[in-house]
């Protein structure tokens, strides 16, 4: 070879062999690793000769390997010949031992000799001496013969044999009677299943639901079976029933713990006040994001959870929300909490909330800390606050009393650090103990709906510690817990006490406020919840039935009594728990206002039915119609009002009970889009690419929101609207445009954008 560099493809066309396997060789040589495929690169001279050598040695070693396999291949077709001989010789010896006499062959011998001088052809003379030496073969080689015959007879045995081991299988359960049970008497709990129940019984779950199914019942193998309905069906395979009643697990039968077992948790603290006391703007201090902004009327329309963390301890805050409506939340806030944080504006004093406040935070027995906010204010004045809240039994420190006020302002960040510094203070003389390697047990703050995890609810723990695969109680629901989200968006596998937890797995949404208990196994959850489930009905029942002569007096007394039906729908439980009660609170004395119908989810179809037989009007608060739903209510004429601010509903039920209203401003929809897709253009911000799906999407309208799994999560107005490259005033049904929204980059797609315009109707009536 030259002293020149070689490629390794020329290389390999010399020696015979691959490139890819040079380029191995050459790795080993070199000590490196060359890229995947790689068949191409420059060989030194230096190692050209080794690489020579080498598949110099491997082209030897195969050759001796196939000399090696060619004298292999010799001596087994030897060993092969050699076999196939001394078959022959012993196939010879044994005709010889057959023959039976000596005077047979020498006879065999003459009849050749004469055919030899015939001259027969060599073919005949085989045929000959074939038939000869049947003839004279001995009996017990014709005895052989018969079963070669009679093969056919034998495979129709066998086949018949088949069969009757068939008949035999399945003549087996009949001999073993299925009306023949275990037990003469089974105790059956609220949830046993089908399935069990066909275990209980000793029966076939196939025959029990056939059983069923002549009631008119008809279950599935693991439905829970009904209680009577299973007590006929028992009865009728020779079982007695007992019904035996499930334990109830409550906060009542929560064993205390040994003190060594105990160990410190977190408090947690729920602030309350009046509305715009700061009390958001508190919490969104302590947690440096902006919460407030992203509530409809800068108003907290359900509760968060959320932790914080000061010199490496934990700080748990509840934000219940601050107008009068929501005293069912604020109520539950303080069941669950160890400290109020109690906010009161420095320019704006006592109001009622703050009162209200202050009277459910002394019904749950909870300390107070006094946050006197807005003290950047020229009119603020802390002493007169001090003053105002010591009427109420609020008495600071410093005047002799138990109340730790700190002087606070959210906006300019002043005083945070030591209103939790006091928080934390009131903690260690608290001293909050819990045992987190127990069960966990804690109380659903907010339940929700979501479109893709389903029934969805925060729940803080307080005491033990929730695992996910953990099977729950809450109430009326139980479940399994198939993930944990925590107040920052990320999946833990558990939950440690004073922990707010977004829990994923319940069969069905739970109210807000239910205990949430974690049980031994999914089946005890079930039998829990349906044993529940089932008081609560009886005791519906119950009310439904309380009617007597005095009520009915009482009705024609009061003569032809008005009824305002209302069904209310909500984005979150607590919302419409809030916004029920507060309807139901108004008083008149011509009109009664009911609530007939409240669930999480947008307006549908069912909701408009509903309220056309009962001449209700429905209630959409933070939720919107669907498409459909929205079609069919202008067929039949139902009215449907939307709200993103609780007390505007209570304002326009009184009005209207009053007949105050004011000219109603109408909103009309004129038209719908799909976002299809989103783009990011620097300088302008993110134009969303849409469809238009019905009406006209205009950029003269009053306004247009962005509603994401029938919730609306913004609403402005258009800022931009093109068709291609151009601006348009508007785009009709079934093309596509562009455009943008004043202040708003969040869209995602799938949306829908609901352009509208608001007109002014004379009122006649709400």
């Amino acid at each position: 070879m030259s002293d020149k560099v070689v490629k390794s493809i020329e290389l390999a066309r010399e020696l015979g062999v691959k490139p890819s396997d040079i380029v191995r060789f050459v790795e080993t040589l070199r000590n490196v690793q060359f890229k995947k495929r790689t068949t191409n690169i420059n060989i030194e001279p230096e190692e050209v000769e080794k690489i020579i050598e080498h598949f110099k040695k491997d082209k030897e070693s195969e050759k001796m390997e196939e000399k090696i396999e060619t004298v292999k291949a010799e001596k087994i077709e030897e060993v092969k010949i050699e076999e196939v001989k001394e078959e022959k010789i012993e196939e010879v010896e044994k005709k010889e031992e057959v023959e039976p006499k000596v005077e047979v062959t020498s006879k065999i011998i003459e009849e050749e000799k004469y055919e030899e001088e015939l001259h027969l052809p060599g073919r005949f003379r085989r045929e000959i001496s074939f038939e000869k030496i049947e003839k004279i073969k001995p009996k017990p080689i014709t005895t052989k013969i018969p079963p070669k015959k009679l093969e056919p007879k034998k495979w129709l045995d066998i086949k018949d044999q088949k069969k009757a081991k068939n008949k035999i299988k399945k003549e087996e359960p009949v001999q073993t009677p299925s009306t023949a049970p275990r037990k003469k008497s089974i105790k059956i709990e609220e949830g046993t299943t089908v399935k069990e129940f066909a275990e209980l019984i000793g029966q076939k779950v196939s025959d029990v639901i056939k059983k069923f199914m002549e009631l008119g019942y008809m279950p599935t193998i693991n439905q829970p079976v009904d209680l009577d309905a299973a007590q006929l069906v028992a009865e009728s395979f020779g079982v007695k029933v007992e019904l035996s009643q499930t334990e109830e697990i409550d906060v009542i039968e929560e064993t205390e713990d040994a003190p060594e077992l105990l160990q410190p948790r977190p408090p947690i603290v729920t602030v309350m006040g009046h509305v715009d006391h700061g009390k958001t703007s508190l919490l969104d201090a302590i947690r440096k994001t902006k919460v407030t902004e992203q509530e409809a009327g800068g108003i907290t329309q359900h509760i968060g959870a959320y932790k914080v963390t000061l010199k490496g301890k934990d700080i748990t805050f509840l934000d219940t929300p601050g107008h009068e409506a929501f005293t069912a939340l604020r109520a539950r806030g303080a069941k669950v909490t160890d400290i109020v944080v109690l906010v009161v504006a420095a320019d704006d004093g006592v109001m009622p909330q703050t009162i209200e406040a202050i009277n459910h935070a002394k019904a749950a027995g909870v300390p107070i800390v006094v946050a006197v906010n807005k003290i950047d204010k020229p009119e603020a004045n802390p002493q007169r606050v001090r003053t105002q809240l010591s009427d109420y039994g609020i008495i600071p420190e410093e005047w002799g009393g138990q109340n730790i006020f700190v002087d606070i302002s959210a906006k300019k960040r002043i005083g945070i650090e030591d209103l939790l510094e006091m928080i934390l203070l009131q903690a260690e003389i608290m001293e909050l103990k819990a045992n987190p390697n127990k069960p966990a047990r804690g109380t659903i703050i907010e339940s929700r709906l979501d479109k893709g995890r389903g029934p969805v609810a925060t729940v803080i723990v307080q005491n033990g510690t929730l695992r996910v695969g953990d099977a729950f109680v809450a109430g009326t629901t139980y479940g399994k817990v198939r993930a944990l989200i925590d107040d920052t968006g990320k999946r833990i596998n558990e939950a440690p006490p004073s922990t707010p937890v977004e829990v994923v797995g319940f069969e069905e949404v739970p109210q807000a406020g239910d205990s949430f208990t974690v049980v031994e196994d999914e089946k005890i959850a079930r039998q829990i919840a349906n044993a529940r489930a089932q008081k609560k009905r009886l005791a519906e029942m119950q009310k439904a039935q309380k009617l007597t002569l005095q009520d009915l007096y009482e009705k024609i007394k009061e003569g032809e009594v008005k009824e305002l039906n209302l069904i209310i729908k909500g984005d979150v439980q607590g919302s419409i728990e809030a916004l029920k009660k507060a309807v139901e609170d108004i008083t008149h004395p011509e009109v009664k206002v009911k609530v007939l119908h409240t669930a999480v989810g947008g307006i549908t179809e069912s909701d408009v039915n509903l309220a056309a037989t009962t001449n209700a009007i429905i209630i959409g608060f933070n939720v919107r119609p669907e498409v459909k739903a929205q079609e069919l209510a202008e067929q039949l004429g139902v009215e449907i009002k939307l709200y993103s601010i609780i007390y505007e509903v209570v304002d326009d039920v009184k009005k209207a009970l009053q007949g105050m209203l004011e000219p109603e401003v109408k909103e009309k929809v004129i038209g719908r889009a799909e976002v299809r897709a989103v783009f990011k253009i620097s300088k302008i911000g993110t134009v969303a690419g849409c469809y238009v799906l019905n009406g006209v999407i205009s950029r003269a309208s009053d306004g247009i929101r962005v509603i994401r799994d029938n919730i609306v999560i913004y609403e402005s107005k258009i800022s931009s609207l093109k068709r291609f490259k151009e601006d348009v005033r508007e785009v009709q049904a079934g093309y596509e445009c562009g455009l943008t929204i004043e202040n708003f980059n969040d869209f995602k797609e799938g949306d829908i954008l609901e352009n509208y315009v608001l007109e002014k109707i004379p009122v006649k009536g709400f």
